[in-house]
């Protein structure tokens, strides 16, 4: 829960702050980026908002915040109840981000694909009722996908309630020892109709990202969107190998996808010609640092 005393001066006065417990990890400025904003080595709210639609994003990033660093002076319950029974929050098709991100993958984002022939969890979220009953009236979980070692947070936890099987890749899989299946390799792997595996190391050596349906590519901290200047981004620190991750990035021009859905940073969909395109500029930026 949030202490109004300490209330981060950065704040603008009225319902909604944001506390010092903060730890900067952007889930709320992608779901209310009209609420808040950066505000040196914290998050803030910059606007109160002013209509239904905000204050039901404020309280989707007050529920999704990792570490409860987001408070209110007084609760409107009935928009706080209309947030939580929005996670799984909708995105398309039959994909889902899950929200009540998890302080263990510091505030990661993870996702839900429903699928007949069995549901995909992609990462994971904090290990709560609400979201084990979700996914129970979906259709449960079969397969945990896990992008890379840093994420894995609550997996154990939902394996073990829905059977699931999780999935990691070898240089990684230290961070789950138990996992039913194991990837290898440097080359993409079919995994089951609809979902591939495409190997990205670089900001760990067994990062992964998933394709599903050639439409949707999950990148957990490989790859992500940059609202500010409406560009594709990858990771500059906390990167296990640059030279690496720069193949990576090259190798996703070889693939065709229209979502970027990423752990850490934001969510975009483009049509796939625009999306390669900002691909290869991502590409052309970092070989051009590299050359200096």
């Amino acid at each position: 829960m949030a202490n109004q005393a300490k209330r981060l001066a950065a704040n603008v006065a009225g319902n909604f702050f944001v506390d010092a417990t903060c730890i900067n990890c952007d889930t709320c400025r992608q779901l209310a980026p009209e609420t808040f904003e950066e505000a040196g080595d914290y998050s803030a709210v910059v606007r109160q908002p002013d209509n239904e639609r905000r204050e039901l994003q404020a309280y989707r990033a007050l529920l999704a915040c990792p570490v409860g660093s987001i408070g209110t002076e007084h609760s409107n319950p009935a928009q706080l109840q209309a947030a939580k029974a929005g996670f799984p929050l909708h995105l398309d098709d039959a994909v889902y981000y899950c929200g009540f991100n998890s302080p263990q993958s510091f505030g990661a984002n993870s996702f839900f694909v429903r699928h007949p022939d069995g549901n995909w969890l992609i990462d994971s979220p904090r290990y709560i009722k609400h979201l084990v009953d979700a996914f129970q009236r979906m259709g449960g979980l079969a397969f945990i996908f896990l992008t890379h070692e840093d994420d894995v947070a609550d997996a154990d936890q939902y394996a073990k309630q829905f059977g699931a099987r999780r999935i990691i890749h070898r240089a990684d899989a230290e961070a789950v020892p138990d996992a039913e299946w194991i990837l290898d390799g440097a080359d993409a792997i079919r995994l089951a109709p609809q979902f591939q595996a495409i190997p990205v190391p670089g900001h760990t050596p067994g990062s992964h990202a998933l394709l599903y349906n050639d439409r949707v590519l999950f990148t957990g901290d490989h790859l992500w969107w940059e609202p500010a200047t409406r560009t594709l981004g990858s990771p500059r620190q906390l990167v296990w190998n640059h030279e690496a991750l720069l193949h990576s990035i090259e190798r996703l021009l070889h693939h065709r996808f229209e979502w970027v859905l990423a752990g850490h940073g934001d969510r975009v969909r483009l049509p796939q010609d625009e999306m390669r395109r900002q691909l290869r500029a991502l590409v052309d930026r970092r070989k051009a640092v590299t050359a200096f």
